[in-house]
């Protein structure tokens, strides 16, 4: 970890060496010890700062990028956020493609970070002219002097997590980890990490959790990509509906599928349960820990680490909104809405 007594130099300087806490109440029920790899701790409070900085690190050392040039990028939230804090400190310019489905918190945080944002309906096939895919194409074929990222596509992706959050871990748990479970929406956090364990031990299994209405399970399963697999759901940064090439679906041994419901209300148990207060995809991510737990998955000398990518405050007009959680249908007589903790006194 970094030495907290230390002046740095900007807050890029902050990206990485996020904490790995125990896991005491969640999954005090299933056998194993459980680990969360926080990414909120980085400075743009998201795992996506890694890749960001390292993309665009990268392709300055190429001579793809040169100071006053613009970067461009699709993205669900968080990448955009990191890309967006990066591009300050370096002195690009830059240009998002978001998905509608992105949470208004992500697209003000984007706007406030000085990004320039196009909102593209979510619920539409990744070669339809609005995906935020064909939009961000179509902005780097008009503008001169721009450099796409191109997450989803870039090898780069991937070798970010093997360079950085991968060793991390192995290095935190003294080795001792034996199964890595993450999210998998461009898939360079689980291919990256699950890599550089897997080459310090085989016998490591790497778990990705997809959403319902998401291709990501079955085409790892059959190779196949089946478009009956697509349905519109509400989780961000999880799932797809395309195959991104940053994903290695060799190295990873299984998927679990989570869903909408259960994985937001895993989010606020995670908050009222370890005091950690983190997105959407930290839900889905222990949700999955919950479903192999009923499976009996796990042995008691397992020592788990899941993924938390982000914080919780990126939600709050969803996840963490009552309101939202109503409207989607996501409260009944087990689950009940968070106002009812709340008295007004007059």
């Amino acid at each position: 970890m970094k030495n907290r007594n230390q002046v740095f130099d900007n807050v890029l300087d902050l990206v990485g060496n996020t904490p790995l806490v125990k896991l005491n109440r969640i999954a005090s029920e299933i056998k194993g010890d459980f680990y969360a790899k926080v990414e909120s701790f980085n400075p743009g409070h998201s795992s996506k700062d890694r890749i960001a900085l390292y993309i665009i690190e990268e392709a300055e050392k190429k001579g793809i990028l040169s100071p006053g040039d613009t970067i461009i990028e699709t993205t669900s939230g968080n990448t955009g956020f990191s890309i967006a804090m990066v591009s300050i400190i370096k002195g690009y310019d830059c240009v998002l493609a978001v998905s509608s489905k992105s949470s208004p918190d992500k697209i003000d945080m984007l706007k406030t970070m000085g990004a320039k944002v196009y909102v593209c309906p979510a619920h539409v096939s990744a070669d339809d002219p609005r995906s935020y895919y064909e939009v961000a194409k179509r902005l780097h074929n008009d503008m001169k002097g721009s450099v796409y990222i191109n997450q989803y596509f870039n090898q780069l992706n991937i070798d970010a997590h093997y360079k950085s959050t991968g060793p991390e871990i192995w290095k935190q748990t003294e080795g001792k980890i034996t199964h890595l479970i993450a999210c998998s929406g461009t898939g360079g956090t689980i291919s990256g990490t699950g890599k550089y364990l897997k080459e310090q031990n085989p016998n490591i299994k790497v778990i990705g959790v997809d959403a319902f209405g998401s291709v990501l399970k079955k085409y790892h399963e059959t190779r196949e990509f089946d478009e009956k697999e697509i349905y519109p759901y509400r989780i961000e940064g999880l799932g797809k509906n395309l195959i991104p090439t940053a994903t290695d679906f060799d190295v990873i041994d299984e998927f679990i599928k989570v869903t909408d419901e259960d994985s937001a209300h895993t989010a606020r148990r995670i908050a009222k349960t370890e005091g950690m207060f983190v997105g959407y995809t930290s839900g889905a991510v222990t949700q999955a820990i919950l479903q192999l737990g009923e499976e009996d998955y796990f042995q008691k000398e397992d020592h788990v680490v899941v993924i938390f990518p982000d914080h919780g405050a990126r939600y709050m007009s969803k996840v963490y909104s009552d309101k939202w959680m109503s409207d989607q249908g996501f409260f009944d007589s087990v689950n009940e809405a968070a106002t009812e903790n709340i008295q007004y006194i007059k």
